[in-house]
């Protein structure tokens, strides 16, 4: 009889690729399954990694580039106080974004007759 620790060894080393000459086709197979399983949980986990690491990264390039913004906002009100112009307003500062339109679309593309 064989105890829990001496089970988990062997099982183990099948993992592994040892001692496999005594399994049988079924076992093999149960074996090729719960490794199957446990790469698809493992190359899961990775890529949700990956993801937060990429969203982690944006977010920090977007406060860097939002500091950016407020310096150079301070900067461009500086030069104009400098050539006698008017500052800007908050408002138009905000409207420098502006909707661009374009011929993009999503989905299967459509046939166009010309």
């Amino acid at each position: 009889m064989m105890t829990k620790l001496e089970f988990l060894e062997v099982a183990k080393r099948k993992l592994l690729g040892d001692g496999l000459e005594p399994c049988t086709i079924d076992e093999l197979q149960q074996l090729e399954n719960q490794l199957e399983r446990s790469l698809s949980r493992i190359r899961a986990r990775k890529f949700r990694n990956l993801v937060f690491s990429q969203n982690q990264l944006f977010r920090e390039q977007i406060e860097k580039l939002k500091e950016k913004e407020k310096i150079l906002i301070e900067e461009n009100t500086k030069l104009r106080e400098q050539c006698g112009m008017q500052p800007r307003q908050a408002s138009e500062e905000q409207e420098v974004y502006m909707d661009v339109e374009t011929q993009l679309s999503i989905g299967p593309p459509e046939r166009r007759v010309a």
